[in-house]
Parts: structure tokens; sequence; C-alpha cells
């Protein structure tokens, strides 16, 4: 899958419930497998990406999110209703206030077009990738010429949640979505990262060439992309933090140095600091942060941001503990 893509699925919070679908065409569900859960050691441990951090009486929780689930991926694991029940407060990327806003589908759509009025999809997309995406809508019955507005990086997310759509995942079943509504039931007080404008500002400044290629690469083989989509739900679901780290965030990193940089380092190192206010302030209690998965990976990442400060971090999975367990 391509580095953006991973992105767009993993770390994006707000987009997977704001954007439409759209059809993927024949060609990506064709002899496409049924999602599936991980089978084996994987399927029996459900490790959640789950860290613990300590700041005298102080704790925060660390939950690496995924943004689009099936039925199947429920009930939670034990580690995660442990951390849900003993916050005093759940912080999301974006508050849940703000994603819930009646405004907040048309501000994240005017991201979507092009700041200089003469450019239109067919203008920045290489021959080849326009013949082939137009084979592709045309399949399901759409046109690209509901497209031209739009920049490659959204009819590439578009094109992507129509995949998830068809495989049974669902943006209201996300892990995120699900504590949102979970919190609002136990009166927990909520809170956000940045602004939804702060997240659609970092993905529209994604190198254009970059989405381009990303786009390009799904529309060459639509059914590649549904395999990896199903690769990326299982490393998560067994929290196999080796696995995302190599296939999301390195290849991310090494590919499209500039869209890592965007999109991953600066928002970590922009919430790093509301973390440690929340650490440092006595009495603040116990604290649920939710984000991405991929903001908890790597050297990048809030883990050993928060590690390199000194705070006591840990893993909290049970099933790590096991003896034998990989």
């Amino acid at each position: 899958m391509s580095p953006l893509r991973h992105l767009l699925l993993a770390a994006l919070c707000g987009l997977a419930l704001l954007l439409r679908p759209l059809p993927a065409g024949a060609q990506a569900t064709a002899s496409a497998p049924a999602a599936s859960a991980p089978t084996g050691a994987a399927a029996d441990a459900r490790r959640p990406l789950l860290w613990q951090v300590r700041h005298g009486d102080q704790v925060l929780y660390l939950l690496g999110s995924f943004h689009l689930l099936t039925p199947e991926d429920a009930p939670l694991p034990a580690e995660t209703e442990r951390a849900f029940a003993a916050a005093q407060t759940v912080v999301f990327e974006i508050a849940p206030a703000e994603m819930d806003a009646p405004d907040a589908a048309a501000r994240a759509q005017a991201y979507m077009g092009y700041a200089d009025p003469g450019l239109h999809l067919s203008a920045v997309l290489p021959a080849a990738t326009r013949e082939r995406l137009q084979t592709l809508v045309a399949a399901s019955g759409g046109s690209l010429q509901a497209l031209e507005p739009l920049e490659p990086w959204a009819v590439n997310l578009g094109l992507v949640l129509g995949v998830t759509q068809q495989l049974g995942f669902r943006a209201d079943l996300g892990l995120d979505r699900q504590l949102m509504a979970r919190a609002a039931a136990a009166g927990k007080p909520t809170a956000g990262l940045e602004s939804l404008d702060a997240q659609m500002q970092a993905l529209d400044a994604a190198p254009l060439d970059e989405q381009v290629r990303a786009l390009d690469e799904f529309v060459q083989d639509p059914r590649k992309a549904v395999q990896q989509v199903q690769e990326l739900h299982a490393w998560w679901r067994a929290g196999d933090v080796a696995a995302l780290d190599a296939h999301m965030r390195e290849d991310l990193q090494r590919k499209s140095p500039q869209t890592y940089r965007l999109l991953d380092v600066q928002r970590n190192l922009a919430w790093l600091p509301q973390l440690e206010a929340r650490l440092q302030a006595p009495g603040s209690g116990t604290t649920l942060v939710v984000v991405g998965a991929l903001h908890l990976l790597g050297p990048d990442g809030l883990v050993e941001l928060l590690r390199a400060k000194g705070y006591a971090v840990e893993r909290v999975c049970d099933a790590c503990a096991a003896p034998g367990a990989p």
C-alpha cells in the first residue's frame, strides 16, 4: 500500500466519518477475499496498542486507534476496557464536539479542492492514471467528471473508503468513535489535541506528486489495496508493533519524507506539550489519549518522545507478558 494511503487509514481521525466513500469499481472487489480477523496466536491475544505513562500520581494512557472496524472486532480487549474505566478524561485527535458540529463535513470538504482555480483533477494526473481512474469509476456507474474538482488525495481516500465499506468496515465502529460514544454516555469529559482545520491543513499540504503517485498505485491494482487493508487491520488487531512500524511508518518515512514530516512528526511535536501539561498538572488524574496508531510508532512517535523526556513508559498488554508470546 502506498505510504500516503497507510496514513489516510491509520492516522487521520476525522476524515473517515466526514468524507463520502467512492465506488471502487468491479475491479476492486472481484474475487477479493472477505475481511478476516487474524488467526492463531494473534487471534487469541487481541493485543491492544496501549501504553501507560506515569509522572508522580498522574497517569496517561496512549491508545493506538484503527478508525474503521467491523462488528467482528467487538468486544474491545480487556486492557482497553480497564484504561477507559480508569480515565477521568478522554482525549482524541479532534474533540467530539467539533467532529459532530453541523458544519464539520463542509469544513473538511473545503480543503479537497484546488487553491488555483485553473487546476482540476485531469490537469494534474498523467494520461495513463486518468484513463485507469475513468475505467474504474465507470465500472460502478460513476464518472470522472464528478471528481474533477477534487485533489488526488481526496479521490484516493474516497476510493479506499469505498473498498473498506464493501469489506464490512465501518467508521462508526472505529475505536475512537466507540470511545467517544461511551465517554458521552458515562459523562466523562473529552477534549481534542488539534482542530479539524489543523488536521485538514496538514493533509492538504502533502506534495502533489506524492498524492498522484498514491492514486496511480490504487488504480493500477485495486485488488491489491483490498489485501493490504486487511493486512493493516490484522496487524493492528494483533498489536504487532514491528509489522506496523516496518510496513507503515518506515515505508512512509522512506518513500514520502515530506509527507511523513507534515502529517506525523510535526503533529506529534505539536501534541507533546499538551500531553506533558496533563502529566505535570497536580490532580489531573488519569487521562486516556486515543490517536491513530501511526502516532505511537518509532522514534518520532509519542511513546518514544515521552520516554526521551524522562517519563516512565510501559506497554500495557496482558498477552505480551505471557511465556512464549511473540
